[in-house]
Formats: C-alpha cells, sequence, structure tokens
C-alpha cells in the first residue's frame, strides 16, 4: 500500500490537447504535482484537438506520469460517432484496468459517462478511493435535449451505472449549487457531505487594452469604431439554446453598428452558417474552433459576450466558457435560468444580463442598452472581471482539489 502513488487522473481528453475537457484535467493535475502528490493519468490519444501530430504513448511532463491509450475515434458531430468513441475508449481503459491498482485514489470524470464504472472496478480490486467529477448528469441531459429516449437500452442501462457509481464513490465534485441540488434530489445514494462544489476557471492573462493589439487578419473587417461586437465562442451543440440568439439576429440585421462573432464547434455549427447563408446576415461571422493567440484576440476585441443553455438543462449542465468571458472583463449575457450559478453571479454583480430561454425581444433590448451607453458596458466588464478574479482562477479553483484531495488520502 505504501508503494502506491497518489492519484490517477482517468479521462478521455488530457494535456497537450487544447480543448476544456483536456486542459481543465491537466491544470488539476498539475496544481495536485506542485503540492508533491505524485500523480498520474491514464487518458486517450490526441487527435482532433492537438496542434502536435505526433505524441508519445507514454511521457512524464511536469512529474505527471501519462499513458495514453488508442482507441476508435470518429468525428463527434453524431450521437453514433460519439457512442461508438464513448465505448471504445472506456474498452482501452479496461483492458489496462490493473494501472488502477497503482494509485491510492482516482479522479474520474463524467464524460464519456461509462467510464466511471471502471474506476469502481478499480475501488473494488485494489481498494481506491473515488473521486467523480460531474461536468454533465446523465443520462437526463441527453432525455432532456431528445438524444435518447427515456424507455431506452441506453437510458436504462445509464440508470444502473449510476446506481453504481454513486453508491461506491467517496466524493463527487459538481459544478454549480444548481447541480448539487439536482443530484441530492435525484441520486438518493449520495448525502450532502459527499459532494463538492468546485467550478471550472480559466487562465488568468489579464486585461489588454484593444488599441495595443497586434494586427490579427482574422478580424480586421470586424472591430470598427463605434461597433458593438458580441460573440459566442464554444460549443454549440444539443445543451446550448441558439435559436434565442439567431432571432436576436435577424431583428438585428440591418444595424451595421451590431458586429456577432461565432467560434467553435458542435452540431449546430452546420444549421448555423447555413442559416447566415441563407438570409445573408451580413452582420455575423463565423470561424472554426479558435484557440491560443487567435482566441485571446477574439476575446479582446468583443465587447459582450453569449452564453446560453437549453430549456431544462439547468442542474445538468454549466457553459464553462463563461469564465473565460469574466476573464476578458467584459459584460455577459447569459440566456439560462435566473437559478443558475452565472445568471446570480451576473445579477447580484450587476455584470450582465439574464435572460429566459425564448426571450429574443430581451437580448436585443440588451444588446442595444450595451451599445447605446458605453459606460455601462465597460462598467459592467470590470464587474465581471471583479467576479472571476474572486471565483473563478484557475489557482483558486484548483486549490480546492488540493484541499479536496488532502482530506480524501489523509483519510
Amino acid at each position: 500500500m505504501n508503494n502506491k502513488k497518489d492519484i490517477l487522473f482517468l479521462c478521455q481528453y488530457f494535456y497537450p490537447e487544447y480543448v476544456s475537457s483536456a486542459t481543465l484535467p491537466y491544470d488539476t493535475a498539475l496544481a495536485l504535482s506542485k503540492e508533491d502528490f505524485s500523480v498520474g493519468a491514464l487518458c486517450g490519444y490526441p487527435k482532433e484537438y492537438s496542434m502536435s501530430e505526433e505524441v508519445p504513448d507514454k511521457e512524464i511532463h511536469e512529474e505527471i506520469d501519462i499513458r495514453r491509450l488508442k482507441y476508435l475515434q470518429f468525428k463527434r458531430g453524431n450521437f453514433i460517432g460519439r457512442l461508438v468513441n464513448y465505448f471504445s475508449f472506456t474498452f482501452m481503459v479496461a483492458l489496462h484496468v490493473f494501472k488502477l491498482g497503482q494509485y491510492k485514489s482516482i479522479i474520474v470524470y463524467s464524460n464519456p459517462p461509462v467510464l466511471p464504472l471502471i474506476s469502481i472496478i478499480g475501488k473494488k480490486l485494489f481498494n481506491a478511493k473515488i473521486v467523480f467529477v460531474s461536468y454533465d448528469i446523465y443520462p437526463e441531459i441527453a432525455i432532456r435535449t431528445n438524444t435518447i429516449s427515456e424507455d431506452s437500452i441506453i437510458s436504462k442501462m445509464m440508470n444502473k451505472i449510476n446506481k453504481i457509481v454513486f453508491k461506491n464513490v467517496d466524493k463527487v465534485v459538481v459544478l454549480s449549487n444548481e447541480m448539487k441540488r439536482y443530484l441530492l434530489i435525484h441520486r438518493p445514494a449520495l448525502d450532502e457531505e459527499q459532494i463538492e462544489v468546485i467550478p471550472n476557471w480559466y487562465e488568468d492573462k489579464g486585461i489588454i487594452n484593444t488599441d495595443e493589439l497586434q494586427d490579427n487578419k482574422l478580424f480586421s473587417s470586424i472591430k470598427q469604431d463605434g461597433n458593438l461586437v458580441v460573440s459566442y465562442f464554444g460549443n454549440m451543440g444539443i445543451a446550448q439554446d441558439l435559436d434565442t440568439i439567431i432571432q436576436a439576429i435577424r431583428e438585428l440585421k440591418d444595424d451595421s453598428k451590431v458586429q456577432f462573432i461565432f467560434a467553435g464547434h458542435g452540431n449546430k455549427m452546420s444549421s448555423l452558417k447555413n442559416i447566415i447563408v441563407e438570409e445573408d446576415l451580413k452582420n455575423v461571422t463565423v470561424f472554426d474552433f479558435l484557440h491560443g493567440q487567435d482566441f485571446q484576440d477574439a476575446l479582446n476585441i468583443s465587447d459582450c459576450f453569449l452564453v446560453s443553455l437549453a430549456e431544462g438543462l439547468t442542474g445538468l449542465a454549466v457553459p464553462s466558457k463563461t469564465y473565460s468571458y469574466m476573464m476578458a472583463g467584459k459584460a455577459v449575457i447569459a440566456i439560462m435560468s435566473k437559478d443558475a450559478d452565472i445568471s446570480k453571479d451576473l445579477i447580484d454583480n450587476d455584470a450582465g444580463y439574464a435572460i429566459q430561454v425564448g426571450e429574443s425581444n430581451k437580448l436585443v433590448n440588451a444588446i442595444n442598452e450595451l451599445k447605446n451607453d458605453k459606460y455601462k458596458c465597460k462598467q459592467m466588464g470590470q464587474n465581471c472581471r471583479n467576479v472571476f478574479l474572486q471565483k473563478y482562477t484557475k489557482e483558486h479553483c484548483t486549490q480546492q482539489y488540493v484541499k479536496m484531495m488532502k482530506k480524501i488520502l489523509e483519510a
């Protein structure tokens, strides 16, 4: 037992991939490693979200022992492709289950949804402590977005997996208070002490004056004097509401002083592009996934940001791209329930707006208000930045993981 290492990260995406589902576990692992925990990662081999052509199967990076597993990887834009990816990766992890025996504890993530079951096998075989990080809640999120039906085989299988997982985990990390409330009601095996609320985060890159930005040709035609640049970055999938945003764009299509930027990925991306072309919406620019300096420049030229969550998904998911918006010090307009932590942050701190799904007229009013009142727009941005510094920096959030893991391993 004494020869075991401390913590194994079990996740599909990890360093050097650049999507948040890779950078967040890596940031956590790095913070734990710097606190003298011995840390490893069992993850998928990079393909879609890596800028490196060749990545080793095994390496020790920043004292993190990383083992990458190759598996079937189809495009994530359709349900069947994601399903194949999920089961293929989980199968490969199962083949390496004895690696779990090298660690005292396992931090496992909710994506893919079947992966936590492997960690429970590790607990049964090797007496490992299990920390389950719930980014999304299955199968409810799939049911409410009509991806699967409630009486489907997949739904029934997920419910059985949930009963096993939540009966055996030592801790559950959720991203928000509304997610904690949901689990306490719908996962009776859990008690309040088992659930830790630790939000996701974004690295603080500071505020850059747009006048000092290096010339980026991607955005040269967008940011003009007097324009209000309204941006939406990140996933455009089943969990996001784009209909409210698109309706607002239609109502503002003749206003040359309002420019919209979209960048990201997801199965709603193609329909968005089609609508822009078919309806000749000239004040909208769409990019693919932006990262590195391009993403930073996109944050900096924006005046305000949009974040959305489809109706009925409060407590089931949290749009973590919001924290990069807050870091940039710009006003945020949230299209989601006012019961969400993000909505409360914006309303309580006068840092933006929270409107309900379908309220496109209120979205138009908010955009016009920011366009016509530059002082208010700037002040809301500063308030957003203050919220970020208080609650959502990488250092603040990862230290909550450090504190939690110290308690778990000492116990």
